[in-house]
């Protein structure tokens, strides 16, 4: 096998936008919050099977209890984030305004950890993929998929390149900055982990160079003699959104372009948040699951922008009176980044696994536009880093036109909104494209439906 070169610079990729950085956390140390009074836990926080509750109401947990789980193959267990008593198994409303159900714990302040929590024994590739599992992890960037599945590489598919996402390119979100400057080493155990066990001999770590601190960090560590084969490289990328995304990054590092409908495995390359890979090292030293997240705190409305350690399931209300509470109202409240974030209706709603940000922001910076005519300038198609028409996308998501979204490939879109960020008229594109895929996922369903219902006949 060809041994394998590392880029000495990124390779050029299409596309993005110069969103503001407002980076305003990126140097202040990370805080950990303690056990608020109830924590809600709902049973879908990734992507693919929900979970069922395995506790019944009234039940003691402790810290690191798995109290839910799934035999789905594409699935995470759900551990206790608080010491305390089962509440009630009720319904809550996501941030996609989907209703599912949720175990209440109500906190006893002891934070007191499961007897059952050991580190697991990782002696092959086997082990460390139910370890992973057991772990209850999934992407900490803010997709939710299960690491197990993703580290779960098939056989036909010959991966050669780890990538570690550094980016972190959506504005205000610094945790993964934090994470590399408070936790360093524990990012390259994990990679050691992964690389080792998957027989992965080239990594690259891809992180925009707006962040000197972290690169020298990173890169003093893997110079040094834990990586004796030089097979650990950090590459900084042009800052600009949406490098972070995982096809524009697979082509930033490696020049390599995931096909249509295709995986990063289908182009050689495995891709792992940095927040994840940390995590897990953490894991196997500690045997701690998936209980807490760090998460940016930030926006105009918010009296002390933080990043804040808080246990999954924590009320976000919590959270932002835990950094000091408003110092007006939000204007708008987002759960993630500005960019692909979710506008909250309010506060009531929980810290999930995937969630990296809250984002409370004032008029000024959220404020909304009234659309006008497009003028047919093109911005939209220059910006657009999967190279589809924006404009022709939202038009016939507007009509309803399910041929004419899949004539224009409305399922590559990646929903990055560079669209309507670069749009001089406003327009909602991105939204309007959302809705397109929703109609044609809808009409995929009521096709199978009717197939289904034709052969019982």
């Amino acid at each position: 096998m060809a041994e394998l070169s590392f880029p000495k610079r990124p390779y050029r990729t299409k596309g993005g936008v110069h969103a503001p950085h407002n980076k305003h956390t990126a140097h202040k140390e990370s805080v950990v919050m303690p056990a608020p009074a109830m924590v809600a836990l709902p049973m879908t926080q990734h992507i693919g099977a929900p979970c069922k509750p395995i506790v019944k109401v009234g039940e003691t947990v402790d810290v690191g209890q798995q109290i839910a789980g799934s035999d789905a193959f594409v699935s995470a267990p759900i551990h206790a984030s608080v010491s305390g008593k089962v509440k009630k198994i009720d319904k809550i409303t996501m941030p996609d305004g989907s209703r599912v159900d949720a175990i209440f714990i109500e906190s006893d302040g002891e934070m007191r950890l499961s007897p059952e929590i050991k580190p697991p024994k990782v002696e092959s590739l086997s082990d460390l993929l139910t370890a992973v599992r057991n772990s209850g992890l999934v992407g900490l960037g803010g997709a939710g998929f299960p690491a197990s599945v993703k580290l779960n590489i098939p056989a036909d598919k010959n991966v050669d390149t780890l990538i570690i996402n550094v980016a972190e390119c959506e504005p205000y979100i610094t945790s993964d900055h934090r994470e590399i400057l408070e936790n360093s080493w524990d990012v390259v155990s994990g990679i050691i982990t992964v690389k080792d066990f998957l027989d992965i001999h080239r990594v690259i770590i891809g992180i925009e160079d707006n962040k000197p601190d972290a690169i020298k960090a990173l890169r003093e560590i893997a110079d040094s003699s834990v990586d004796p084969k030089d097979e650990i490289r950090v590459l900084p990328i042009k800052a600009s959104y949406p490098q972070g995304a995982e096809k524009i990054l697979i082509k930033a590092c490696t020049g390599r372009e995931v096909p249509v409908g295709g995986l990063p495995s289908d182009a050689g390359c495995l891709v792992m948040n940095v927040g994840s890979i940390a995590f897990l090292a953490r894991y196997l030293k500690t045997g701690i699951p998936l209980i807490s997240r760090r998460l940016t705190v930030d926006g105009g409305c918010i009296a002390d922008p933080v990043n804040v350690i808080a246990p999954i399931g924590t009320p976000i209300k919590d959270v932002i009176e835990f950094v000091g509470g408003y110092k007006e109202p939000p204007y708008k409240l987002i759960m993630g980044g500005p960019m692909m974030g979710i506008a909250l209706p309010n506060d009531e709603l929980f810290i999930l696994k995937q969630n990296n940000a809250i984002l409370a922001l004032s008029e000024k910076e959220a404020r909304d536009y009234t659309p006008s005519a497009c003028i047919r300038c093109g911005k939209c198609l220059d910006a657009c880093p999967m190279r589809l028409q924006p404009l022709e996308l939202a038009n016939a998501a507007n009509r309803g036109d399910i041929d004419g979204l899949n004539f224009y490939h409305a399922m590559n879109c990646m929903e990055c909104g560079c669209c309507s960020f670069i749009c001089p008229a406003k327009r909602h594109l991105v939204q309007n494209i959302r809705m397109g895929k929703a109609l044609m996922q809808k009409a995929k369903r009521e096709a199978i439906a009717a197939k289904d219902k034709g052969g019982k006949k």
